[in-house]
C-alpha cells in the first residue's frame, strides 16, 4: 500500500477526522479542506503507535474564493463550523487573502495564491503540506510535495515563502522533536 493509500484508510477508519470533513462537505465552503497538524499530527502519532492522540490547538480549514476576500466570511464560516461541531477548535482560512496578509504583517508583497493547493504548497514544513476533503463522499488527499516527508517522519522547510530564520523559530516553538521522539530533521 502506498502512502496515499494507507493515509485515506487511515483517516476512513477515523470517526472523529471524518465527521469533521463530513461537516466542510455539507457546509460547501468553496475548495474546502482541513490540513496541516490536524493531518499530520495524525499520521504522526499514528507512525509513533500513540493510543492518545496529541491534543491540537486548532483544527486548520483552508479554502479557496478570490470572489470574496472580506475577513468576515471566514468569521462567518468558522461560526457555521461552530455551530455544527462546538467542540472542535476550529481555524478558518481564505487562501485567496494569504497575500494580504503578508502586507499588513510583514509588509512584504507577495503573489495571491491561485488555489488551496497553492496555498497548501506554502506551509512551512513539507510534512504540513497536506489536507483532506471529501467530494462526493470520496476522500481526497491535496499533498502537492508528495506524502514521503510525512510518512518518513522528516522534517525539512519549505522555503516557498517562510525563511529560513522563521521555520526555525517555529521548529523551537513547536517542539515536534519532544512530541513525536523518531522525528529526523532534513538538511536542506
Amino acid at each position: 500500500m502506498n502512502n496515499q493509500q494507507q493515509l485515506i484508510t487511515w483517516i476512513e477508519q477515523d470517526s472523529q477526522l471524518m465527521s469533521w470533513l463530513g461537516c466542510l462537505e455539507t457546509l460547501r465552503i468553496p475548495q474546502a479542506c482541513i490540513g496541516a497538524g490536524a493531518i499530520r499530527n495524525f499520521v504522526w502519532d499514528k507512525l509513533h503507535g500513540f493510543e492518545q492522540r496529541t491534543p491540537l490547538n486548532d483544527v486548520d480549514v483552508v479554502y479557496f474564493d478570490d470572489t470574496d476576500l472580506a475577513a468576515e466570511t471566514e468569521q462567518h464560516f468558522a461560526q457555521l463550523l461552530k455551530a455544527t461541531l462546538p467542540e472542535v477548535p476550529w481555524e478558518v482560512v481564505n487562501q485567496a487573502r494569504v497575500h494580504q496578509w503578508y502586507v499588513t504583517d510583514r509588509g512584504q508583497a507577495v503573489p495571491p495564491l491561485q488555489s488551496v493547493t497553492d496555498g497548501i504548497a506554502t506551509w512551512p514544513e513539507t510534512a504540513t503540506c497536506v489536507g483532506a476533503y471529501l467530494e462526493q463522499e470520496q476522500l481526497r488527499i491535496i499533498a502537492p510535495h508528495g506524502l514521503n516527508d510525512l510518512f518518513d517522519l522528516t522534517i525539512r522547510h519549505n522555503p516557498t515563502r517562510v525563511s529560513h530564520a522563521s521555520y526555525q523559530s517555529r521548529q523551537s516553538q513547536k517542539k515536534f522533536h519532544l512530541k513525536w521522539p523518531k522525528l529526523t530533521q532534513a538538511q536542506n
